[in-house]
């Protein structure tokens, strides 16, 4: 039997106010800005930019503030504000070969042009607290950083392998791309949609299913051909002009996988790419995208399917998005009266038919 909860309407009132005091926190502790998130927390930044699909670091510092630091909430708020936006046009392909690089890495070469760019990374930090960092007036003690140019257009390192024919070609000149944010999923999908959606997919969902690839779920042993962080062009075509308009820049990540590949009935024995882009500085997300684009791939390049969760593309694409496994995953906090009263009503009608029996079955000798 359903009751309807009286005083509702102000109950949820009094709870965002409560959550808004809960958010401010202590007031005898300075507010933080949202330019302070925005500059200080890049990383956080950039994970709900790159998954709520959409570039402007102040609406994800905001959003992140909104959320009290819950990413998958703001990620939350930065799609559904993504809906509201007029759609202008549609902009050209970046080149990111012509990226303007401040991290470039190679485990796969040694000696690349270019060079190997370490930029800013914990790879080599000892992963101690640092309590300096508490010190009031911290930052002020810290030497200064000297000035270091990006450098511009350095060549992707597959290319050394292409020269050879080492490495499966992947041009596709005029395919048409579909658009996930517009289209629903359906499956099977191109791989284009599936890199789309594994792009904005979780983080922490994708990491997972790309550790389960090097723990043998997948067959898959990549290297890392190259990881590079930079900041691109983006550009629009303008038919009345006749040529592309640069409408500003966006930063960056791409990683490009090398997984050895013993060939097939169609396809001789060579390297193929495992392929990951997220926007901001994103290299774990980039990385396991990169590797579980490649399990994916196993159908079209004549490998069995070993049933890992990892080559499952219904499993992967539909599980992938935060957002919809958040809104069906909380959904289930929200008032289901009816619907348990149902259940509870079914087990209590089926112990009653089940109870004469039992004590008739204990009474035999």
């Amino acid at each position: 039997m359903y009751v309807a909860v009286k005083g509702g309407e102000r109950a949820i009132d009094n709870a965002h106010a409560w959550l808004a005091e809960v958010r401010r926190g202590d007031r005898d502790v300075p507010e933080l800005t949202v330019a302070q998130i925005r500059e200080q927390m890049t990383l956080a930044v950039n994970r709900v930019m790159a998954e709520g699909s959409l570039y402007d670091p102040d609406l994800a510092a905001l959003a992140i503030k909104q959320a009290r630091g819950d990413l998958i909430e703001a990620i939350f708020l930065v799609r559904a504000y993504r809906t509201t936006l007029p759609r202008l046009g549609s902009s050209a392909p970046v080149e990111t070969g012509a990226m303007a690089v401040t991290r470039r890495i190679s485990a796969t070469f040694k000696d690349l042009p270019g060079g190997q760019i370490l930029g800013p990374t914990f790879d080599y930090t000892h992963r101690l607290i640092d309590f300096a960092l508490a010190a009031e007036g911290a930052d002020a003690a810290e030497p200064a950083m000297p000035a270091v140019d990006k450098v511009e257009e350095v060549p992707h390192v597959m290319e050394f392998l292409n020269k050879d024919g080492l490495i499966q070609s992947e041009l596709q000149e005029g395919a048409q791309v579909p658009d996930l944010t517009r289209e629903p999923m359906e499956l099977p999908a191109s791989r284009p949609l599936r890199l789309q959606a594994l792009a904005r997919s979780d983080e922490g969902f994708l990491l997972s299913l790309a550790y389960s690839t090097q723990r043998g779920y997948g067959r898959t042993h990549a290297f890392v051909g190259e990881l590079r962080i930079g900041t691109v062009a983006v550009e629009m075509e303008v038919p009345e002009l006749g040529f592309p308009v640069e409408i500003g820049e966006i930063e960056l990540t791409e990683c490009e996988t090398v997984n050895q590949f013993t060939g097939s009935k169609t396809e001789p024995a060579q390297f193929t790419r495992g392929y990951g882009l997220v926007l901001g500085q994103s290299e774990r997300k980039a990385i396991s995208m990169s590797l579980v684009d490649r399990a994916l791939r196993w159908r079209e390049l004549g490998e069995d399917f070993s049933g890992a969760p990892a080559q499952d593309e219904e499993f992967v694409l539909m599980h992938a998005d935060n957002i919809q496994a958040t809104g069906f995953l909380e959904h289930i906090k929200l008032p289901h009266y009816v619907d348990f009263q149902a259940e509870l009503e079914l087990i209590r009608k089926l112990r009653r038919e089940t109870e004469p029996s039992d004590l008739a079955a204990e009474e035999q000798p």
